[in-house]
């Protein structure tokens, strides 16, 4: 590494710590404060990071990889299967009304076709690092609407190839790719996956169990980062993106016995790097450009946030989806992913796309990319009012309660042992709480999780409060969990709420606002230890002073 490149990182993870910092206080996401930094490092505003070389876009690179990489450990190759219709229609349907309107608007307009098609086409992605990440922070991966919706952005970065193929066919420049090239491309493909298949069963069968024995932190992630760089770099040297490879590395290691710690080794990288990511894609941006064409920048961001929003909407009800939940989760995919950048890049190199729109495109995905947090939580109200089922079946259901269905707000120990005992009953158990670290060790271990400040009614409708048979309020400040349990009160009426407070006077309280049962833990102190006094005083001094001894 240069001099300079540590110093440009070290203001990128600084601002990126001050920026997640304030989002938290703010209880804004913390994606939104990322690429905000970026636009105020780039060269557009102060010009304190000036990316020259390329190479802090490398480290980012590593941050989507490990994102992807997480989404395999997520999925198996059942999921996939199961996924195969959404992948296909879903996938196909979202990109081609999207790029279809698009370029016909472009064209219309007086730009060249070629033009056109390579800016529709790159508008037409969105971001599976971003979608995931807000998947996963409010609960919703999981989900059918969620899992839907992962399926047509797996589509989307499969599809990368065959339009970046595209390009010199665009170009008219001789070196036009052949049909049987993509015939070559397919033919790849299917060997890359079959060998993915028979890695999955080597690793799964041998290679784990013999690496166990040895019981070392250290070989597993050195053997996991191996077989990660090493897929990737296989899936690029047969023409897939790396990102691709990735992803199929974590489905290798998916479903065996070192997922979840494989999973919470890779967290801190995975984290740090999806920073640098972000932060880059704002540093992209130039304000400029804004105040150069504000109306029509603004008239046509609405257009395209429209446009894709239907697109995605259509697209997720071709898969079963129901018209509401399909439309609160076409609106999360309202957006333009991180692939258009590469896409665009390509085609302004080769000399199909023109700078200016060129410019007009990053400006456009950027722009989106900030809107998309808030557009997810809104479009997430809409996914939760229907239950339906990854075949399709979809029944309508008012809120109502589920005695199967409890919540856990603080995940502490005592909320740990709640969730625990609870999972033991068979209940379907979410746990909310304000740190992502916290929750990352309860979703490892299949708890439904949520992140999020509890006192605020989208938290707990995220979490399906309204729908619980129970919830237990186990935060350890008093002063929380009153406003905690006024607002779970509201949702639910029929709920049965039990809280663990700390100081007895609470108690009337809690009472007041809705609480059926309240734990003090100044009252069940008092009473341990006064019983503990209690025994020990009947005892004579020289037996209860004795210790027992070493045999």
């Amino acid at each position: 590494m240069t001099e300079a490149l540590i110093h440009d990182l070290m203001i990128i993870l600084a601002a990126g710590l001050a920026a997640g910092l304030l989002c938290r206080l703010l209880n804004v996401s913390v994606l939104v404060g990322y690429l905000l930094v970026g636009v105020l490092l780039g060269p557009g505003v102060t010009g304190w990071v000036v990316d020259e070389r390329a190479e802090l876009a490398h480290i980012a690179e590593g941050g989507v990889f490990l994102l992807l990489f997480t989404i395999g450990l997520e999925f198996s190759l059942g999921d996939l299967r199961r996924l195969g219709r959404n992948l296909l229609v879903g996938g196909s349907v979202q990109m081609l009304l999207v790029g279809g309107p698009i370029s016909a608007w472009l064209i219309a307009n007086g730009q060249d076709w070629r033009s056109a098609v390579l800016v529709a086409s790159a508008l037409a992605f969105s971001s599976t690092v971003l979608v995931f990440k807000a998947l996963s922070e409010w609960g919703q991966a999981h989900r059918p609407p969620g899992r839907r919706a992962i399926g047509i952005l797996l589509f989307q970065d499969a599809a990368l190839v065959p339009l970046l193929l595209l390009v010199p066919l665009l170009t008219g420049d001789g070196e036009a790719v052949r049909f049987g090239q993509y015939i070559l491309l397919a033919t790849m493909s299917v060997g890359f996956l079959a060998m993915v298949v028979a890695m999955r069963y080597v690793i799964g069968q041998w290679l784990i169990p013999t690496l166990a024995r040895y019981r070392s932190p250290e070989l597993v992630i050195l053997f996991t980062i191996v077989v990660l760089g090493a897929v990737t770099w296989a899936a690029h040297l047969v023409g897939l993106p790396p990102a691709v490879g990735a992803f199929a590395a974590g489905l290798i290691f998916n479903g065996n016995r070192w997922s979840r710690q494989i999973d919470a080794l890779v967290l801190p990288f995975r984290e740090t790097f999806s920073a640098v990511f972000f932060i880059g894609l704002g540093m992209i941006l130039d304000p400029a450009l804004l105040a150069r064409e504000p109306w029509g920048m603004l008239i046509a961001f609405v257009a395209l946030v429209l446009v894709k929003a239907v697109a995605a909407t259509v697209a997720l009800r071709l898969t079963g989806l129901a018209i509401r939940p399909a439309i609160g989760m076409g609106i999360g995919l309202a957006h333009v992913g991180e692939f258009a950048f590469v896409l665009a890049l390509l085609g302004y190199e080769s000399g199909v796309v023109s700078h200016a729109a060129y410019e007009k495109i990053v400006a456009l995905a950027v722009g989106t990319l900030l809107l998309t947090p808030p557009l997810m939580k809104l479009g997430f109200r809409w996914t939760r009012d229907e239950t339906e089922t990854d075949g399709g079946q979809v029944t309508d259901v008012a809120p109502r309660r589920e005695s199967h269905r409890v919540a856990v707000i603080g995940a502490g120990p005592i909320g740990r042992q709640v969730a625990s005992q609870w999972e033991i009953e068979g209940k379907d158990v979410c746990v909310v709480d304000l740190s992502q670290i916290n929750l990352h060790a309860f979703a490892q271990e299949g708890f439904r999780t949520v992140c999020g400040d509890a006192t605020e009614a989208q938290t707990l409708q995220f979490a399906e409060v309204d729908r619980c048979f129970a919830v237990a309020v186990c935060v350890p400040v008093d002063a929380v969990a009153i406003r905690t349990v006024r607002k779970i009160r509201q949702l639910n009426r029929q709920a049965l709420i039990v809280v663990r407070c700390r100081y007895q006077a609470t108690l009337p309280k809690l009472k007041s606002v809705g609480a059926d049962h309240v734990v003090s833990e100044e009252a069940e102190a008092s009473i341990a230890l006064t019983r503990f006094l209690a025994t020990a005083g009947a005892k004579p001094a020289d037996e209860s002073n004795e210790r027992p001894q070493n045999a």
